[in-house]
């Protein structure tokens, strides 16, 4: 406050006493309303003033602190004093928000009230390791946590690689393993001794396979051996992709007969040519889903349209057999047919064919009998033990004949009593050869070489040993001769027989779920009581299918709002995974979707449609299209497409010339 202004009230205090005292009353008030009133101004004043002060002080350092990029500190005023409050990353940033603030307003004004964030313990760097593996050699990629554990990857690495062709990239640290580190490095160590050509890449808990393998019996094979190898709780990504193979010759064999119609030997370049193929076939009265392999090395892309084409004529001939290999087409036709009808369907099937294949017809007569009693023949046991009899030409083919016995079959294991004979027929000695080579696709089995046929028939483990043995006779005894192929598949003798298919999985658990379905109380994602034995049987079917890819599909009703059927039916849908887990399904997978409302299969008007529309459906995943399928929960299982159905698109194509070539001179006579 002013001197004078204190003087003035000094003084009008004074005075206004003094007229109290002298009973001058009314000018005592006054003149002390007055004083008060100037006391009031002077505070309301000084206050203002303060307020002014503090709020740009507080604007001045909140400009200069943002200006240097701090936003963790706040100035605060009280009076004259500046308040910093926040908690500063670390001392040294702390102490710059001081001296910063110290630039702008009186440093003896700046009250530190800043904490400081707590130094942390220094982290465990991150452990990964990839192994890649092929045929030039291995490269080790990564950091693991002790030297121990990358001698023995060296180690292992050295044993698969003798000619040491080895990448060593790996680096240590001194930190101890995390968890499930151990199991994951154990798996991946095992997975890159089984997989020569691969990608394996480990973390702590997971373990992620890219491998390739030659043939898919060996994809499905190696597969399943690593699931089966997997430790309990580690996460598994397996991607293992099967090339095309190549078929030298490019074989097809279409037999109809007293037996009925049946596929020989079956082969096509692409999935849609299999499908218009394998629907030929049906037409013509080929029961179930016959084995037919997608490779490459087709002589045209034309090759389907012409299998079907031969098909349809085989069947309207009532009993021959067809045989394709590459562009040679050889038909015999059985002496029940009539002249007539072989000329008339012969001659459709000549012009019909495309020009690139060359066809020869035969009609067998009842009295083309076996010429003479020349016979050889080879028996195969079931312990393995093959009998060499029956005639051969020469010296030379009797310890041909016998050496790739051995070879094939095992020294110790081929017993031959064979007889010299200079007459036998042209091309003996191929007959012979091609049929031993036949036979040992068999695990029990006959062949018998005659001069104008050669007969194999037999058992074995292999679903694609018929085709395999047509395609070796097909290809070695030349177009227009003469073989018989009937050999029986044994589910025993496969050793791949008790791995389901994807398809089979799917089968099962469509059979489980026709039986009863999953329910849920109204507006619950907890799986009811009364059916709890459904998730039982669920699990017992999946017990074999871990390496399976299928979507658990959860559907609701239309009642409601879509955000909220769309939330309880993934709700639902994870609940039947769960459910799943917790009976030691494995189920990595498996993936739980919910839809909500969406594609209802049933009317949502009435209650049984509403009923229909609640449902879990099992579906499968990264299926061929002539492959797929799918089951459902309490209602007819999605369609499974037929493997004779053609597909609406071609994701593989034909790698066929597409233009026409000269056809190749005729093939020379074999004699061996």
């Amino acid at each position: 406050m002013p001197k004078r202004l204190l003087h003035r009230t000094t003084a009008l205090v004074s005075t206004t006493r003094a007229q109290l005292d002298s009973g001058h009353l009314p000018h005592a008030v006054i003149a002390l309303a007055a004083v008060s009133g100037a006391g009031v101004v002077a505070a309301f004043a000084a206050w203002a003033s303060a307020l002014w002060i503090e709020g740009r002080s507080e604007q001045a350092v909140t400009s200069r602190l943002l200006d240097a990029g701090i936003t963790w500190a706040t100035p605060h005023a009280d009076g004259l004093q500046l308040h910093l409050a926040g908690t500063a990353p670390n001392e040294a940033a702390r102490f710059r928000a001081v001296n910063l603030a110290g630039t702008v307003i009186d440093a003896s004004r700046v009250r530190d009230m800043l904490d400081v964030t707590p130094v942390k313990a220094i982290e465990a760097p991150k452990f990964s390791v990839e192994m890649l593996r092929n045929d030039d050699g291995i490269q080790l990629i990564g950091l693991l946590p002790t030297s121990d554990s990358a001698d023995a990857l060296l180690a292992e690495a050295q044993s698969l690689r003798t000619d040491g062709a080895i990448s060593d990239m790996l680096e240590t640290a001194a930190y101890p393993a995390p968890a499930g580190w151990d199991d994951a490095f154990a798996f991946g160590m095992e997975a890159v001794k089984r997989l020569p050509r691969s990608k394996i890449s480990v973390t702590a808990g997971r373990v992620s396979i890219t491998a390739i393998a030659t043939s898919a019996e060996e994809q499905r094979r190696l597969t399943n051996e690593l699931n089966a190898a997997r430790p309990q709780g580690l996460e598994v990504s397996i991607e293992i992709s099967a090339p095309r193979p190549v078929l030298t010759p490019f074989t097809m064999r279409f037999v109809l007969d007293e037996q009925g119609a049946r596929f020989d030997a079956c082969a096509a370049d692409t999935d849609r040519a299999r499908a218009r193929i394998l629907a030929a076939g049906r037409a013509a009265g080929v029961p179930g889903r016959p084995n037919c392999i997608v490779g490459l090395g087709v002589p045209t892309p034309s090759w389907a349209d012409a299998v079907a084409i031969a098909i349809n004529a085989v069947s309207s001939l009532g009993e021959a057999t067809i045989t394709f290999s590459d562009a040679d087409v050889s038909l015999v036709a059985a002496d029940s047919v009539s002249q007539a009808d072989f000329d008339r369907i012969v001659g459709e099937l000549d012009s019909a064919l495309p020009e690139v294949f060359s066809l020869t017809a035969t009609l067998e007569r009842a009295s083309d009998a076996a010429l003479g009693p020349a016979e050889f023949t080879a028996t195969l046991s079931a312990e393995g033990r093959v009998e060499l009899r029956g005639r051969v030409t020469d010296e030379l083919l009797r310890n041909a004949a016998s050496s790739y016995a051995r070879a094939r079959f095992g020294v110790g294991k081929v017993y031959s009593a064979t007889r010299l004979d200079n007459d036998l027929p042209d091309g003996w000695p191929v007959r012979v050869l091609a049929g031993l080579e036949a036979l040992g696709e068999l695990a029990e089995g006959r062949l018998l070489v005659r001069a104008d046929t050669v007969e194999v028939e037999g058992v074995t483990g292999s679903q694609i040993a018929r085709s395999r043995i047509s395609q070796v006779l097909s290809d070695k005894l030349g177009q227009g001769q003469t073989f018989r192929v009937s050999v029986r598949y044994d589910e025993k003798l496969d050793p791949l027989a008790a791995l389901p298919t994807p398809q089979e999985c799917a089968a099962r658990v469509t059979a489980v779920l026709e039986r009863r379905k999953i329910t849920f109380p109204p507006g619950s994602a907890e799986i009811d009581g009364q059916t709890v034995g459904i998730m039982d049987a669920l699990a017992e079917a999946l017990e074999d299918c871990p390496a399976v890819r299928m979507e658990i599909a959860g559907y609701t009703d239309s009642q409601g709002s879509d955000s909220g059927n769309l939330a309880l039916s993934q709700a639902r849908a994870d609940a039947v995974l769960l459910a799943l887990q917790g009976r030691g399904v494995t189920v990595d997978a498996l993936k739980a979707t919910g839809y909500g409302e969406a594609n209802p299969i049933a009317d949502n008007a009435t209650e049984a449609g509403r009923e229909a529309n609640r449902r879990i459906e099992f579906v499968l995943l990264d299926q061929p299209a002539a492959a797929a399928a799918g089951a459902t929960s309490g209602t007819p299982a999605p369609a499974q497409v037929d493997a004779a159905a053609e597909p609406s698109g071609d994701d593989d194509p034909s790698v066929a010339p597409t233009e026409k070539t000269r056809r190749p001179l005729a093939r020379p006579a074999r004699d061996g």
